[in-house]
């Protein structure tokens, strides 16, 4: 049996067309080798075989071969796996990064120049002390004044160190929220994100039901997850529509959506129809299970039918209709509020909510390590897990935020007042009876009392400064109060045994173990002096950021790793395509060979046929 006349040349022609398309593909490869977020691409092809229309002028015994290839469509070269891998571990360099800006934040405010600051204040206020034991200068007003004055720098100090972490503190929400800036903030940056993602999922889908592959919007599409992903944890999934998933609306398998079939309904051939893309964040409910909201889905609906959206905003602790509102850690309350996709892949309404939760023990929260948006919610909201500095050890993925460290310089603000208070109270008369409460030196600014004493509202008693209240002059002699006051500057507290004593022996009242609220506040002082106690903080700071950037350094080693497996794989290899390029070039030749051997073959065909015996 005789082939076809140009069934050869077609057979030919179809290599000449994949060749000089598999070189193109490698011209757009190399060409786009620089550009970020490009996936490598290839020509997915198929051998034709019409057996069907040759078979009725063949007989049975004969094989069909030789009709060449058929090219299927031009494909990106990408590894699912590769791209969950690095979205999760993206997820985990953004959160360490984010906190360790933080934590850089914070080294300003607890940095050796500022440490230095403070304790060398608790110095000079010890060396004051130290000057005035003399009996003849204990009624000098002028070493009075001078000590009134070095305290009056001690509460600058821890006023000045506790502005820096409230402002800390609102660029840290302000990074939340964008507002007042003219920079974006994570908020709208996640808006915006999910809103390209779900517009990209509609040209997609538009195009490629077109015949249009769209590969470089899938490029643009697959980066906005990358990016999406270094703020929240997302889950990426490609599925059908709801008329091409192979299932009817009762839930019965429906092949017609998926394949094409014959008039007894048997499927022939399979429809090629685009997927859909679903973006799920994860988080985790009150029993500690993982749990989605959807925040993009599919193509379902119209305009914003298919995106969700982020709000992030205060509210006033006191009266939750307040407006407009400033952040502030003792007044406001962060609200953090994802909403679902207005559809389900169904096309069915929909309005899920998820409201993220200061306590982890609470209703939902994200998992551990989970991108930017967690490392600036978590310092923020967390004080650590010894918030009540019980145990300065970090458990698990605890944090301890800026609410830690105000807590720090409010312990000392408040153990170093009550300390000196309770001494000056204690001189005030030799009657331990008929003790004078209104002789405190150091004040609440706000109220001027010796009540709810903070680093942010610490300062010196008006009274003292208008000359009615002075440094106590009461005991065996008319220095025991200062002489009680100098050796409370140099002690460690708590006090050994529980209870602080005087020059004298007698325990001081109200430091002498029988509070527990006092007993309570200056365990926090963890055996530490008040010049000491600074030194102390800026230590768990430096092992906080210390283990930090070990971990940020770890993410972000396995980060490029896995980089440079998804490059191996999508990236663009010089050295690779060159290879392809002479390859496809070698076949290219070939298939040209093939049409000069098939136009030699016809010429004898047809001029030297039935020429033999004339």
């Amino acid at each position: 049996m005789l082939r076809a006349t140009f069934a050869g040349f077609s057979t030919a022609y179809s290599a000449l067309q994949a060749s000089q398309k598999r070189l193109d593909i490698v011209g757009q490869n190399l060409s786009n080798m620089n550009t970020p977020g490009y996936t490598r691409q290839a020509l997915k092809t198929s051998s034709l075989n019409y057996t069907h229309p040759v078979a009725h002028y063949t007989n049975g015994s004969e094989t069909s071969v030789g009709f060449g290839v058929h090219m299927d469509k031009v494909t990106q070269l990408r590894d699912p796996y590769l791209d969950a891998q690095y979205r999760d571990q993206i997820r985990k360099s953004g959160y360490s990064d984010g906190i360790q800006t933080a934590f850089d934040r914070l080294a300003g405010i607890f940095d050796e120049s500022e440490i230095n600051g403070i304790r060398k204040a608790f110095d000079d206020i010890e060396a004051t002390l130290l000057n005035m034991q003399d009996a003849s200068k204990i009624n000098d007003p002028i070493y009075e004044s001078e000590l009134r004055a070095r305290m009056q720098a001690l509460t600058n100090l821890l006023n000045d160190a506790d502005r820096k972490i409230t402002e800390a503190e609102k660029d840290e929400y302000t990074r939340l929220d964008g507002e007042s800036t003219t920079q974006n903030g994570a908020e709208q940056n996640i808006n915006e994100i999910i809103k390209q993602i779900g517009n990209l999922n509609r040209q997609i889908k538009d195009n490629q039901i077109f015949g249009q592959p769209s590969l470089e919007l899938m490029d643009e599409r697959n980066m906005l997850l990358d990016e999406l992903a270094s703020y929240i944890p997302i889950e990426v999934t490609y599925y059908k529509d709801k008329d091409h998933d192979g299932i009817d609306e009762n839930g019965n398998p429906a092949p017609g959506e998926n394949y094409y079939l014959d008039s007894n309904g048997h499927p022939y051939a399979k429809k090629d129809w685009p997927d859909d893309l679903r973006v799920d964040m994860l988080y985790v409910d009150k029993d500690g299970v993982t749990q989605r909201i959807t925040l993009v889905e599919g193509t379902v609906g119209n305009k914003d039918d298919n995106i969700g959206h982020l709000d992030i905003h205060l509210t006033d602790k006191a009266d939750p209709t307040k407006k407009p509102l400033t952040y502030d850690h003792s007044t406001t309350d962060i609200n953090v509020i994802f909403t679902s996709a207005k559809l389900d892949s169904k096309g069915n309404a929909k309005n899920d909510t998820l409201t993220l939760e200061t306590d982890k023990d609470q209703t939902s929260r994200l998992p551990d390590n989970s991108g930017s948006l967690q490392a600036s919610l978590d310092m923020l909201w967390k004080a650590g897990e010894n918030k009540n500095l019980q145990d300065d050890a970090i458990a698990g993925n605890s944090v301890n935020g800026y609410g830690f460290y105000r807590n720090q310089l409010d312990t000392l603000a408040e153990a170093f007042a009550t300390v000196i208070n309770k001494i000056n109270i204690a001189g005030s008369s030799n009657d331990p009876n008929n003790l004078d409460n209104n002789q405190f030196l150091i004040a609440n600014r706000d109220n001027n009392t010796a009540t709810g004493i903070t680093a942010a509202n610490i300062g010196i008693n008006i009274e003292w400064s208008n000359g009615s209240v002075h440094v106590s002059k009461s005991g065996e002699s008319a220095n025991e109060t200062i002489l009680n006051l100098h050796k409370a500057m140099s002690a460690s507290w708590p006090p050994k045994g529980g209870a602080f004593t005087g020059m004298n022996g007698q325990p001081i009242p109200g430091l002498d173990g029988n509070d527990p609220d006092i007993k309570q506040l200056l365990e926090k002082m963890k055996d530490n002096a008040f010049s000491d106690f600074t030194n102390y903080t800026a230590t768990i700071l430096a092992n906080d950021s210390y283990s930090n950037k070990n971990s940020l350094k770890t993410n972000i080693t396995v980060l490029n790793g896995i980089q440079e497996s998804r490059d191996s794989v999508s990236g663009v290899s010089l050295d690779e395509e060159a290879a392809n390029m002479m390859v496809y070039m070698s076949a290219y030749n070939a298939a040209s060979r093939l049409m000069t051997t098939l136009d030699e073959a016809l010429n004898i065909l047809i001029n030297n046929t039935g020429l033999v015996g004339r």
